[in-house]
């Protein structure tokens, strides 16, 4: 891949539709929409780079610290390439937003060019403290939330759904990037190996884990469930019931489909009875 000045980026072509849930839905109030598109776009646009199979370690490495750097305001300036790092910024500053919420996931995505296993549950679940759990940190600070209860709830909210997405594209994470978020000790005591993720169907032994990574989600789900009922926001208590019944509507299909052999995504029916459910419990709440 060539440089120059527009060549830090690499678009993969995902956006909010491809989402487990609802970015910047209509649920969100129209002032704090941009902010949150500007968000995405900084979480879009570093996630993309660290996930580009044709970029080797370093020159990931190398493009999210410009990405860092222009956030933090130390360059930047008159270089078009960092517009993405430059707007979150200026969002950042005029809402307050703590800055953590944006570089946490640059921690993650640095750690994802180079480590491509996990021992464990627990250190799988300190890397979605990074790379999820700064998500609803910050729109709970954009809402102006004070509740350490929220936080606790939206953290696990968002590991579920960042361990859901791993189950997801656990095949194409194999193939593509040679990268497995399924805990090292799981698949050792399972007698699961890394070459029947590339198989055409999980086998009894990977199975095992996979049900062991659902129950893990389940775990989580049973604090996250209480996030809409400690929220201020009406609207974002809505926008995170929805996200929940997502969540918990995934998980039941990861628990009866084989996410090796086929991709397990919600249909249109099937999101659209989330979206209804989620709103339903949140204004009765």
């Amino acid at each position: 891949m060539t440089s120059g000045p527009q060549s830090i980026e690499t678009p993969s072509g995902k956006s909010e539709a491809t989402e487990n849930f609802p970015v910047g839905s209509w649920l969100i109030a129209p002032a704090l929409r941009p902010h949150v598109a500007a968000y995405y776009a900084w979480a879009r646009a570093i996630d993309d780079i660290a996930d580009n199979p044709e970029l080797p370690p370093v020159e990931k490495l190398k493009r999210l610290d410009l990405m860092e750097l222009a956030l933090a305001g130390a360059m930047g300036r008159g270089r078009p390439e960092l517009a993405t790092a430059l707007r979150l910024r200026e969002s950042l500053l005029a809402t307050g937003v703590p800055f953590s919420t944006a570089l946490d996931l640059v921690s993650a995505f640095k750690q994802d060019a180079e480590k491509t296993r996990y021992a464990d549950w627990a250190e799988l679940m300190d890397y979605c403290e990074r790379s999820a759990a700064p998500v609803g940190r910050f729109l709970l600070h954009l809402h102006g939330e004070k509740d350490e209860a929220a936080f606790s709830a939206s953290d696990a909210l968002c590991k579920a759904l960042q361990v859901i997405n791993h189950l997801q594209d656990c095949k194409d994470d194999y193939i593509d990037l040679g990268r497995i978020y399924l805990p090292r000790d799981w698949m050792a005591a399972a007698g699961a190996n890394d070459a029947m993720l590339g198989a055409p169907r999980a086998t009894k032994e990977l199975g095992r884990v996979l049900d062991q990574c659902v129950n893990g989600c389940r775990d989580l789900m049973q604090e996250a469930r209480g996030l809409p009922a400690v929220l201020q926001s009406r609207r974002l208590a809505m926008e995170s019931a929805v996200i929940a019944e997502v969540a918990d509507a995934l998980i039941l299909e990861l628990a009866g489909r084989d996410p090796v052999r086929h991709k397990v995504r919600l249909s249109k029916g099937q999101y659209a009875g989330c979206v209804l459910r989620g709103v339903w419990k949140a204004l009765r709440s």
